[in-house]
């Protein structure tokens, strides 16, 4: 109760670990990136655009102040009221108002001279990035300095000055940042939205139901139903789907494969112990058979020994086949012709059947190989072209089987040629994968996979080099072992 309680909450626990929170899932991080990207944009904009509202603001002043001049140039100033003066002053917001003509400055409106100007501003002059500096600098530090502002309105060739605070112009540009300030949180907000139900509908939920159906898998990889839906997108995230979709139906045919080779094991192993001692009674009925004088017997009975120990030899390793690899190939030159004629014994052929074996293999022809993995993987090339021939009906039909070698310096290539229907298209599609390559039905292809690897063991390769109506030819290409120099020179040492 305790072990099973134990392994709930470890259950609970990963599944747990596989929940992303909302907090640190794709969608919050989206939203919150955008509005981020967006005000860092805002803010950029926000500094040309205060600097401009200050310009703006300034050379609306100096325009009212020159058309005020226009018409105090034309009057005696000295003659106008002080009450006058300071309605002027006081409508504009400016301390004093001069017009520049010639080279020589008139003061026109004075209310009272301030004891010094603290910035002068020409705003003819003013350039982008002195703009910029100078707008900041008034926002965050200014409200109590004097302003000198000066320059042409229109085509007037005529300078006007104007000594006006900067209070009135810091009070404006706060309530303009301000208002940029919430528009650009308005604006923030609503193209975060806009971008993450886009983005949502676009990449995060297809990716939520791939991360679902990953996780589902996962539980129980042997459901069809958790394959996850391909739709008809030729995007990137398509692309994805399919590829996962065609991933877990891969994976699901090769856990199926595993589990059927998993259950072959199982059932060799309940019949190896008895499979052994039957043979072993047939191992003692053999020796028997050698004690015989008949010259028939005696001729027989060694090759029956010979069979009967390979077939205790294989069944004691059938169960290797999914558990562990083949042991390494103890390789020495072997008579090739003599090899072959042992697979032929083993195939039990009639000489006057309708299949015709052929040994093409030169009787002075050696190879550096392993004999009984040699046997193997030529007895398996063998029974396969043999089971195929005897498919085929008619009796005009040619069934031969052909083993033949060549050697090309120290590589030597084994062909084994037979006349029947060829492989089909699946067999050729799943060559040497077992379970999957077998040409006829009803088989593992458990033959063709054996021989491949014990073909690779000895560094070589197994291919299908023809396969037609009439023609399939395998070949076996097996190099020579490399040999160790110190090995050769202890081998040409002469005794003294």
């Amino acid at each position: 109760m305790n072990e099973k309680t134990s392994d709930t909450a470890e259950e609970a626990e990963h599944a747990h670990a596989r929940t992303v929170p909302l907090a640190r899932g794709l969608s919050v991080k989206l939203l919150l990136l955008t509005a981020l990207f967006v005000m860092i944009a805002e803010v950029l904009i926000f500094v040309p655009s205060i600097a401009n509202f200050k310009l703006r603001w300034l050379e609306e002043k100096l325009g009212t102040a020159a058309a005020v001049s226009v018409v105090l140039v034309q009057e005696d100033t000295d003659s106008l009221p002080r009450n006058l003066q300071d309605d002027v002053l006081m409508a504009i917001g400016a301390k004093a108002i001069a017009v520049r003509e010639d080279g020589v400055s008139r003061l026109l409106v004075i209310a009272e001279m301030p004891p010094e100007v603290d910035e002068h501003i020409d705003l003819s002059r003013t350039g982008p990035v002195a703009a910029m500096s100078g707008a900041l600098d008034t926002l965050l530090f200014g409200g109590d300095r004097m302003l000198r502002v000066f320059g042409k309105v229109g085509e007037s060739p005529t300078e006007f000055e104007l000594v006006i605070p900067d209070k009135r112009l810091r009070e404006a540009m706060l309530v303009y940042s301000r208002n940029v300030v919430l528009l650009s949180l308005f604006i923030s907000l609503l193209t975060a939205s806009l971008v993450y139900a886009a983005m949502d509908r676009i990449m995060i939920r297809p990716i939520r139901a791939m991360t679902g159906s990953m996780l589902a898998f996962a539980r129980a990889p042997d459901d069809p139903g958790h394959i996850i839906p391909v739709g008809d997108r030729d995007d990137e995230i398509g692309v994805a789907e399919r590829e996962l979709a065609d991933m877990q139906k891969r994976l699901q045919k090769t856990l199926g494969e595993q589990k059927h080779l998993a259950d072959l094991g199982l059932a060799v192993s309940k019949i190896n112990h008895d499979m052994r001692n039957i043979l072993a009674s047939a191992q003692l009925l053999s020796d028997r058979l050698r004690g015989m004088r008949d010259p028939s017997v005696q001729a027989v009975a060694p090759r029956l020994l010979r069979a009967l120990d390979r077939a205790v030899s294989y069944s004691e390793g059938v169960l290797a086949y999914g558990r562990t690899q083949e042991p390494p190939p103890s390789r020495r030159r072997l008579r090739l012709r003599q090899l072959v004629d042992e697979v032929e014994d083993l195939l039990g052929m009639d000489t006057s059947g309708s299949i015709e074996f052929v040994n093409a293999v030169d009787a002075a022809f050696e190879i550096d190989a392993d004999s009984e993995q040699l046997f193997r993987v030529l007895t398996n090339l063998s029974r396969n072209a043999v089971e195929a021939m005897a498919g085929d009906d008619g009796a005009a039909v040619v069934r031969r089987l052909t083993i033949s070698a060549e050697r090309t310096g120290s590589v030597s290539r084994i062909l084994v040629t037979d006349t029947g229907p060829g492989l089909p298209r699946k067999a050729r599609e799943n060559l040497f994968a077992a379970f999957r390559g077998s040409a006829r039905s009803g088989g593992t292809g458990l033959g063709l996979a054996v021989a491949h690897e014990l073909v690779r063991a000895h560094g070589g390769a197994l291919e299908l080099v023809e396969s037609v109506g009439g023609r399939t030819v395998f070949s076996v290409t097996i190099p020579d072992q490399p040999v160790r120099l110190d090995e050769a020179r202890s081998g040409l040492r002469r005794p003294a």
